[in-house]
């Protein structure tokens, strides 16, 4: 299926700062136009980081563990089965168990048995395995008003460390601890789950230190490669916040220090800890921990990232890089099928038609990937789409993803206006969001799903643009160039990788991969001069083309190392490439 083409690139400004960002002048523009005012704010210090003080909640949640440290209650940790559940699990697991508490457990709600977060049914399993006194929900629990109720009625309080956007209403608990409840004085509201479970432990750390409780030799910051991992993994903003904790996570998985598990998929990967970066956190890590929790059970990524050996974390790894190869063949198979049925509408509609949004369904999709489909059709056809699967005999059960300009829960809530009788449950957030509908009112759903967004975009096919930096000069376009720029700044949402735009001449280009995607030697054109220089390897996932030698293209990419059999070399990761 061909690529949606973009209109237009966008080259970013570049205020005139007092000061210069860097020495380099491509990191200063960069930095610059991301809106780093001044050097300082590239330190990166943990002592620079906000207190967890204006936290909601935040007294009340410590003085429950506190007295859960006292009487030594069973406290179970309750997750989610995503890569920022799982890091959030792990953290709290290896953190109060330093702290000295004795009795520890978690639970992973499973995907497709108990669906997300905290349940009644998740409450009775952790009764009948663990018997807690003390429920403490990491990455989830503002919405689980029932299961915290079901909770509190036997006798079990709970503490809820969330980032999800809360609903009208809050739960009964002890303490909701969320960065994104509207009385929050917090200093962001884009942390993580596991960055709200880390600040919670910064918290209580001071109080079992002021009780006299605690040994000062109990240091939060070892662990701060799972808040790293986690962080970048969930997608969040990275606000300067973000940044440090990602920064500071980094630096101790480049130094190896951190837990095993890290290590031994890093290993698994064939990836040299040394020279990790934010892009290989969202590329390698979180995939492999995710693929547990899409294609199997959580309990092994969390179970990866509390092992303590070498040997177990690597067996454990293992285990993740098949689940991880698993997951790949399984969401290959479903997006071809997807694509087919997309072709076959886009068929149906004529060319001169504008379809402006995609729902399709399989009842025998796997639920695990259903969402990670729905992101690449969406990003191949640029507008939102809705992948649907079995969820039971007689519901579908849909995963979406959309483009900037259409809050996609809110296209669900109109819908639901519309056809309550078809739409059931919906959630999420503006970009990502989740479904329940009538198997039999699928089509009435898509035919709705169409004329919402339709509505919403006012009947205009959203453009696709890219943000450039800009194009690079010869002697800029260099392995010295590329290291700097993938150590410069952990790289992620909202402070997004350095991205260029050249024109090039084609040198050779043949399709790789199963001939799924182009690559090609690109000789890049010198803006300013017009000089033409020596070809430099690009790829482009995704892109069936053959390009001609010879042929002019203009080029929209990150300049990279690729590293093979220990040697380093600059490469284009290809963005987009408008050819003849």
């Amino acid at each position: 299926m061909s690529v949606a083409e973009p209109t237009e690139i966008i080259r970013r400004a570049v205020p005139t700062l007092p000061q210069r960002l860097h020495a380099n002048n491509v990191l200063h523009r960069v930095l610059a136009s991301r809106g780093v005012a001044a050097s300082t704010e590239l330190n990166y210090a943990l002592a620079d980081l906000p207190t967890p003080d204006e936290l909601p909640d935040i007294d009340l949640a410590c003085q429950r563990l506190l007295k859960a440290h006292v009487e030594q209650e069973s406290v179970l940790i309750v997750g989610d089965y995503d890569c920022d559940g799982a890091t959030s699990t792990a953290l709290m697991m290896r953190a109060l168990g330093e702290m000295g508490y004795t009795r520890l457990a978690y639970v992973i709600p499973d995907r497709v048995k108990h669906g997300y977060g905290l349940s009644p049914a998740v409450v009775n399993l952790g009764i009948e395995q663990h018997r807690p006194s003390l429920i403490v929900t990491v990455d989830n629990g503002v919405s689980a008003h029932e299961a915290i109720d079901y909770a509190t009625s036997q006798k079990i309080d709970v503490v809820v460390t969330d980032h999800h956007l809360p609903g009208e209403t809050l739960p009964e608990a002890v303490a909701v601890v969320n960065p994104a409840r509207s009385d929050s004085r917090f200093a962001t509201k884009n942390i993580a789950g596991v960055g709200v479970a880390f600040y919670v432990l910064i918290a209580l750390r001071k109080k079992l230190l002021e009780a006299g409780r605690l040994a000062r030799s109990v240091r939060l910051a070892d662990w701060l490669d799972l808040v790293a991992i986690g962080t970048v993994a969930d997608v969040v903003p990275l606000d300067s916040v973000n940044r440090t904790l990602v920064e500071q996570g980094l630096r101790r998985i480049r130094g190896r220090a951190c837990v095993p598990g890290v290590l031994a998929l890093l290993n698994a990967a064939d990836k040299d800890a040394s020279v990790v970066s934010s892009t290989d956190i969202g590329m390698t890590l979180g995939p492999r921990l995710n693929a547990a929790g899409r294609i199997d059970d959580m309990q092994v990524g969390v179970q990866c990232l509390l092992a303590d050996d070498v040997q177990t974390a690597t067996l454990l790894a293992n285990s993740l890089q098949g689940l991880n190869s698993q997951r790949r063949t399984i969401q290959r198979e479903i997006q071809d099928d997807a694509e087919r049925i997309v072709e076959a509408v886009a068929e149906s509609t004529g060319p001169s038609t504008d379809v402006f949004a995609y729902a399709v369904a399989d009842p025998t999709w796997h639920q695990g990937v259903i969402g990670i489909v729905a992101g690449r059709l969406k990003d191949q056809l640029g507008v939102p789409v809705v992948v649907f699967t079995a969820d039971g005999e007689d519901q579908l059960k849909g995963s979406a993803r959309s483009v900037p300009g259409v809050n996609i829960r809110d296209v669900f809530y109109q819908i639901s206006l519309a056809l309550p009788e078809v739409v059931g449950r919906f959630g999420g957030h503006a970009m990502a969001a989740g479904l329940t509908i009538r198997a039999d009112g699928f089509s009435a759903f898509q035919q709705a799903l169409v004329a919402e967004v339709t509505r919403v975009l006012n009947g205009k096919v959203p453009v696709k643009s890219f943000q450039s930096d800009g194009a690079l000069a010869l002697d800029e376009l260099t392995l010295d160039t590329a290291l700097l720029l993938a150590y410069a700044a952990p790289w992620g949402t909202q402070f997004e990788a350095p991205l260029f735009d050249n024109a090039c001449v084609v040198q050779s280009s043949k399709l790789v991969g199963e001939g799924r995607h182009l690559q090609a030697q690109l000789r890049p054109i010198e803006e300013s001069t017009g000089r033409v220089g020596a070809a430099v390897p690009a790829i482009l996932f995704g892109d069936t083309r053959v390009l001609s030698p010879g042929d002019t293209v203009h080029a929209v990419y990150e300049l990279s190392v690729n590293r093979y059999r220990g040697r380093e070399s600059v490469q284009m990761i290809l963005r987009h490439l408008a050819a003849p």
